[in-house]
């Protein structure tokens, strides 16, 4: 099992995920930027791997403005050194990536021009790990969008689009059952049909289940996985006290996070701590899992 935390390091005085207003694009700022996202994106990975941690999210902001017609620089071709960079040390490293695209990202959408902009977004991901010049195992999670009133026919329009989609793209899309709309059960049957990954959410699938228990819904996630897509994935968070369900916990709840661990133990995957305090709480997490000799 690797275990790491998503996006942001709290603690290094450095952010991968710097941005700015649409209003003040330039070239020249989008270059500054995405050349500081990149540097900073480097101090995190050796922080993570100095410490144990060797799974992490890439944040979707790491080039700001990629996907939206405004940018029509090669930021690609203008930092393909960098990203190579990055990407080498990925891989020497052995570290697992994952990349989340934003709530707006919905191809099953209604409007057109909606899942234009989704399309658009999921190509700039792909692109970044693809300018990493990492494997398969490197994925884009997303969720299936909306239902609009009518499921069936929100999933049919989802792989419908999904099909439509480059290779490239496709080889690194997974789906993530959500809390509120689409359950593990509706994402199987999804794979069913096109034969997409499915990432478990641990979390989600408490709030939103058709009676599967953790470990059985671990495990049918798990057999969504092909050899070419690494080991599954799995995002793991806990209820914060006080707050709407679903909402993610501010620091990593120990009783509840041990108590995870023995319901899946023997089970191979690495796992997301979707934490709001990220490493501090991943820190928390390495220590209970070598102390209990999970890994």
């Amino acid at each position: 099992m690797r275990i790491g935390y998503p996006c942001i390091n709290r603690g290094i005085g450095c952010t991968s995920n710097s941005t700015f207003r649409l209003a003040s694009y330039t070239e020249e700022r989008l270059v500054e930027k995405v050349e500081n996202n990149l540097d900073c994106l480097l101090k995190i990975l050796r922080y993570n791997v100095q410490n144990g941690f060797f799974f992490f999210r890439i944040s979707s902001d790491l080039v700001p403005f990629a996907s939206h017609p405004v940018c029509t620089y090669d930021w690609a071709g203008h930092f393909s050194g960098h990203f190579r960079k990055v990407g080498a040390f990925i891989k020497e490293h052995n570290i697992r990536i994952s990349m989340h695209p934003d709530q707006f990202v919905i191809i099953n959408a209604l409007k057109d021009d909606v899942v234009e902009a989704s399309i658009r977004e999921l190509e700039y991901h792909c692109t970044v790990l693809d300018e990493m010049e990492l494997d398969g195992t490197a994925k884009i999670q997303i969720h299936l969008g909306g239902v609009y009133g009518d499921k069936s026919s929100a999933i049919d329009r989802f792989i419908a689009r999904y099909n439509a989609l480059s290779t490239s793209l496709k080889r690194r899309l997974v789906i993530e059952n959500d809390d509120r709309s689409y359950s593990l059960e509706d994402c199987l049957s999804v794979y069913q049909k096109i034969g997409i990954p499915i990432l478990f959410d641990a979390f989600h699938h408490q709030c939103l289940h058709n009676g599967e228990t953790l470990r059985q819904g671990l495990e049918l996630s798990a057999s969504t996985w092909q050899e070419s897509d690494g080991i599954p994935m799995v995002d793991y968070s806990s209820q914060q006290r006080g707050q709407r369900s679903g909402s993610h916990a501010k620091t990593l709840n120990t009783a509840s996070f041990k108590k995870f661990l023995q319901e899946t133990r023997g089970l191979d995957f690495d796992l997301m701590l979707e934490i709001k305090d990220k490493e501090t709480s991943a820190l928390k997490g390495l220590k209970i899992l070598k102390e209990k000799r999970w890994i």
